[in-house]
This record gives C-alpha cells, structure tokens and sequence, in this order.
C-alpha cells in the first residue's frame, strides 16, 4: 500500500518528470499593437490561440517527443492509481459501515424478534387472563341474578309476613277486648269454678258451645262441597252454552245453505213454468190449425165423397185424403176444357197431394193412431172425431 503511495504521489527530483526545453528564440505575446510592428517581426514567435485539451495536443502534435508522452501516461496513470487506492479505501471504509450497519441491523432485528416474542406471550397471557376475567364476570353476573332471586323472593316473603303480622296485630287488637272481659269474669268467678257437675250452667254452655263449633265446621265443609259443585255446574254450564252456540251457527249456517238452495229450486220451478206455458200456447195453436185442417177435410170429403168408399162417419182421415183425389183426378180426365183448365187442375192436385203428406206427417206426430178425440174450431164450433 505504501508503494503505490509513493507511486501516486508524483516526485519532483527525478529527471523523468522534469521538462527542458531550449529558448532559441524570443518568445513574445503581443497583447497590444505597435507602432514599429514591422522591425520586431523579424524576432517575434506568433503564438496561436489554442482551444483544444492539452493532452490532445501532445497526442496530435507530430513534435511531441515520446518521452513526454510517457511521462504524461505514467502520471495519468499514477493519477488513476491514487483515485484506485481512494476509492478501494474508501470502498473498504464504506464495507467495514456496512459491516458495523448489518451488524447493528442484525442486533435490532433480534431485538425485535424478542420483543415480539415477548408481546406475542404477553397478548396470549392477556388473552388468558381476559378469558378468565370473563369468565368470572359471567359466573358473577350469574350469581348476582341467582341473589338477586333470592332477595326479590325473600322480599316478598317478608311483605307477606309483614301484611300478616299487621293482621294478626289487628285480630290481636280485636280479640283483646275478650281477653280483658275473660280476665275480669275470672277474677270475679270463684276458686271452684273448675269444680261442676253434670247439671251445672257452665257445662252446659260448654256442650252447647262444643255443639255449636261441630255445627260451624260441618256447615263450612258443606259450604266447601257445594262451593266445588257450584263451579263444576257453572264450568258445564258454560261448556253447554260453548256447544250450543257452536250448534246455532251450525244450523244458521244449513239453513242459509238450504234457502239458498230453495230459491234455486223456485227460480228453476218458474223457469219450468214458463217454458210449460210456452209449450202450452204452442201446443193450442197447433191444435187450432189441425182443427181447422180436418174440418176442411171434413168439408171437402162431403164434398167429394165416392160410394165405393163407404159411409164418411167410418172413414179415416188417410182415406178421406185419398178419396178426394181420387174425386179430383176423375173430374181431371171427364172435363173437357181448354188446356189451362188441365194445368190448373193439375196444379190443384199436386197441392193437394203435398198438402195430404203434410198433413199425415203432421197427424201422426200428434195424434196417436187408434186413439180418438174432439177437435173445436174457432170458426164454426164444429167437432171433428179423431
């Protein structure tokens, strides 16, 4: 270390280090113009301004000698050496702090770790000792509520006793007069009061008194007993009565179920009867038109009646239909008469035709064959047999 101390440090009576140079000519720097300037000019180096570094001046100028060169590098490099040896000292300087740091560092980090080790054990006593503090706390609350209990119960027993002792101190009170009254007839009775027989007045009182007390007590249990049964007469009394409403509201209930379903049956029966009177002004009206239908049959068979048919009273209203057409339909082929007179007949005798079909369709749907009846007609009050 000592060597490149040396090294570094740069020596002044070594000739490498010393510079000669030879003053062949008069250097002059001309800082101000002159008048004679032409006569010095012949003596005068002219010295250039130079910008540039002067080590680069050494390296570029060809009349550099390389000694000087060397030199230059040797002192450059005895520069470096000394900022190397600067720097490693201080480097080693900056390690030995770092080294002190880490260590100081590792001393508070153990510091640390023990003190959260000694916090860690002190929360988990913390916890231990809260945890036991509660629980004392709910066992003391408990026992507190247990005594407090206790002394409500016990407060109310000493009202209690308290209310009795008044009453009794009120009966005493009461009962003192007897007392006195007792004491005052048994200082006024004499000494063989005790001493009665069988006929005296005080064992008669005492028997009727005795009879009394047996009397009081029987007619308390009687009281007692018919007390009892009383409660259990008003307890079923008021279970029938429950029951009996309960039955009302079900029969209210039937009965509303059962008018309504009365007033559904009587709007259905007046539907019924009006669709039966319906039927009933029909059904006249048929009657009516087949009334008049087989009067003028009847007519029109006396009109056009044919022996070989026999009596009308026995014919039948098919046959009285046929005969009539019969009637017509020979009128047809006797009559001579111009062709109209045939298209008229011809036409009468097809209407008398489909008249005849509808008619039987329409007797048989109403009148049951082999049953007879009376038919009157509006126009003539005639009878028509069925």
């Amino acid at each position: 270390m000592s060597d490149l101390e040396s090294l570094a440090v740069p020596r002044n009576d070594d000739p490498r280090y010393s510079l000669q140079l030879e003053n062949r000519r008069r250097n002059v720097f001309v800082t101000q113009l002159g008048e004679h300037r032409e006569e010095e000019d012949k003596d005068v180096t002219h010295i250039p301004i130079i910008s540039e570094a002067p080590s680069k001046i050494l390296e570029t100028d060809a009349n550099s000698l390389q000694k000087t060169l060397v030199l230059k590098k040797e002192v450059e490099v005895d520069r470096v050496t000394a900022e190397l040896i600067a720097k490693r000292q201080e480097f080693k300087e900056r390690m030995e702090a770092v080294a002190q740091r880490r260590a100081q560092f590792a001393k508070k980090q153990q510091d640390s770790r023990n003190q959260a080790l000694k916090f860690d054990k002190f929360l988990k006593e913390s916890n231990v000792k809260r945890r036991r503090a509660l629980q004392k706390y709910q066992a003391e609350v408990k026992m507190n509520e247990i005594k407090q209990r206790e002394i409500d119960k016990l407060v109310a027993e000493l009202e209690k006793l308290k209310v009795r002792q008044q009453k009794l101190q009120k009966k005493v009170a009461k009962q003192k007069v007897y007392e006195d009254f007792l004491l005052k007839i048994i200082d006024q009775l004499p000494d063989n009061y005790l001493e009665y027989d069988a006929d005296s007045v005080i064992g008669a009182m005492i028997r009727r008194h005795e009879t009394l007390s047996a009397t009081n007590q029987t007619l308390i249990k009687n009281l007692i007993t018919l007390s009892d049964d009383f409660e259990k007469s008003q307890h079923d009394l008021e279970t029938l009565q429950r029951e009996h409403d309960t039955t009302k509201l079900m029969l209210i209930w039937e009965l509303s179920e059962l008018q309504m379903k009365c007033n559904r049956i009587q709007e259905k029966n007046k539907q019924l009867e009006v669709s039966i009177n319906h039927d009933k002004g029909h059904f006249r009206y048929q009657s009516q038109e087949l009334g008049s239908l087989l009067l003028a049959i009847a007519n029109l068979a006396e009109q056009c009646h044919l022996q070989h048919y026999g009596p009308l009273q026995e014919m039948e209203w098919l046959s009285k239909l046929d005969m009539i057409q019969e009637f017509i339909l020979e009128k047809k082929h006797l009559m001579a008469q111009p062709d109209e007179c045939g298209a008229l007949l011809s036409s009468l005798g097809d209407q008398t035709q489909s008249r005849k079909m509808g008619i039987t369709k329409k007797f048989r749907s109403q009148v049951p064959a082999g049953c007879g009846g009376v038919i009157q007609t509006p126009r003539n009050k005639g009878k028509a047999s069925v």
